[in-house]
């Protein structure tokens, strides 16, 4: 019997089982992939928001700005990329002016910090590139950029180390509830809780209707993207939005973590929660609107283009409470559900309180997670290091220098991939102007290799994505 399950094992789920994990509790998540992070907490914005966008008196509100506060602290904890770069909202008409002083009000009400409104000139000197038609912008140097992946890996890895269990591959296909208890069944198996939380995304409306009555409605919504390579990266300093419409935020420019530059994304309803493929009009759509903002953009430079699907509801707000006994509902979680994630973890632990859970902490729970990136070290340090273990001293992946001692620490790490993709999100291999054209085959001999698997059974990310089909060759007709 399990204390806590939570279902779902994005961003918001992992920094759940992230705080819960420091009490003396049986926390098991379950998620319905093969891995954690392989929803919208894969394929978004990577923004951590300043929090002017949310209405005031909002949960979005209060918990943007107060994750926003936090991460600085818990990447630096946690070995996760993070940059506080600041935001612009650029304006290209007085009227657009008009939103930017609405946006600047509700960040003063929300508690932004550091707040400006700028001038077309103002905004050019911070962005060369920005275009001539921007007669103005609201700046919040208190937004950031992140890579958010890591920011789940971090928080999932830390819950594992700290006890908590993961079970994959188990997605929930129904609850009941028997005595002081629910019994959900998965397909991995049954597991009994006495306290469940929901924090399943795009299916969070599925899951809340398993135990209460239908409150809201789950409006998945696409979002395409283009990523960049790094000689573009430089076109933007800055997070560099557009006034935000009926479609969302707008089309944003923004450096990466890595050194990229990402562009998008459009907004699109999508009846598939799950299929996230990209479309010739969505990515014109993006390259359309992103040139408004920086016209110098060689979209020539894209090195892969992706899309992610937001879980957005029929509320315009976060739908987190408790939906039945015992059972909280962190669900409806769009835009800024990144940026608000680990203060909806102390937002749950909080609900969970109320509703009876006894917390005990432990005495000395693990709160930090040390990698080892080491095209980050200096020379003395990488020497140290390929001194200590041989294998980084042997780079696999050229683009990005992504060793083999980072592949190896990686496939051991608490929550061991089991695809290239995997790999990829945990080392960074494959992430380059090649996306793994050089170092793929070698990150499946590794795989293999330190998994003990036959290479036939490797996946390139989700289950039936083998990328060996054969071990025969084809005869060649003469």
């Amino acid at each position: 019997m399990y204390d806590v399950a939570v279902i779902g094992c994005g961003v918001i789920g992992a920094a759940a089982a992230f705080e819960l994990s420091k009490y003396q509790l049986r926390v098991l998540v379950l998620e319905r992939e093969n891995d954690v992070a392989m929803g919208a907490s894969r394929a978004n914005s990577a923004i951590i928001h300043a929090g002017y966008d949310p209405k005031p008196g909002t949960l979005m509100a209060r918990l943007n700005v107060l994750g926003n506060e936090m991460a600085e602290g818990l990447c630096r904890d946690l070995s996760v990329p993070f940059q506080r770069v600041g935001s612009l909202v650029l304006a290209f008409s007085e009227e657009e002016m008009e939103t930017v002083r609405e946006l600047y009000d509700r960040g003063e009400k929300n508690g932004v910090p550091g707040q400006r409104i700028l001038t077309g000139e103002q905004v050019r000197e911070m962005e060369p590139e920005a275009s001539e038609k921007v007669v103005g912008a609201l700046y919040a140097p208190s937004a950031g950029i992140i890579n958010p992946w890591d920011y789940t890996l971090a928080f999932a890895e830390t819950a594992v180390r700290n006890g908590a269990e993961i079970r994959l591959n188990a997605a929930v296909e129904g609850i009941e509830r028997q005595g002081d208890h629910y019994l959900l069944h998965t397909a991995a198996g049954d597991v009994e809780a006495k306290y469940v939380v929901n924090a399943a995304g795009v299916e969070s409306g599925r899951i809340h209707e398993m135990v209460a009555e239908k409150t809201f409605t789950i409006l998945p919504n696409r979002g395409e993207y283009y990523l960049m390579d790094k000689c573009e990266g430089g076109r933007a300093r800055h997070v560099l939005f557009q006034c935000p419409n009926k479609d969302g935020k707008g089309v944003l420019v923004a450096p990466t973590t890595g050194g990229n530059l990402i562009v998008g994304p459009n907004a699109e309803g999508v009846t598939d929660a799950h299929r996230v493929n990209n479309t010739a009009a969505g990515m014109a759509f993006v390259q359309k609107k992103a040139a408004l903002s920086v016209p110098g953009l060689n979209f020539r430079n894209s090195i892969r283009n992706f899309a992610g699907i937001r879980a957005n509801s029929d509320k315009d707000e976060f739908q987190i409470g408790v939906a039945a006994e015992n059972f909280i509902d962190l669900a409806g979680i769009k835009s800024p559900g990144l940026s608000s994630a680990p203060a909806i973890a102390l937002e749950c632990v909080e609900l969970l309180k109320q509703c009876g859970l006894h917390f005990e902490p432990k005495a000395n729970p693990v709160t930090t997670r040390k990698k080892v990136r080491f095209r980050k070290l200096n020379d003395e340090e990488k020497q140290a290091a390929i001194r200590e273990n041989p294998l980084y001293g042997r780079v696999i992946c050229r683009c990005e220098t992504i060793t083999e001692g980072e592949i190896v620490d990686a496939i051991h790490s608490p929550i061991p991939p089991c695809s290239l993709d995997g790999v990829k999100r945990r080392a960074g291999t494959g992430m380059g102007r090649c996306q793994g054209g050089f170092c793929g085959p070698r990150v499946l001999d590794i795989l293999a290799r330190e998994l003990k698997r036959n290479p036939m059974d490797i996946l390139q990310d989700g289950e039936g994505s083998n990328i060996l089909l054969s071990e025969t060759k084809r005869e060649v007709e003469a």
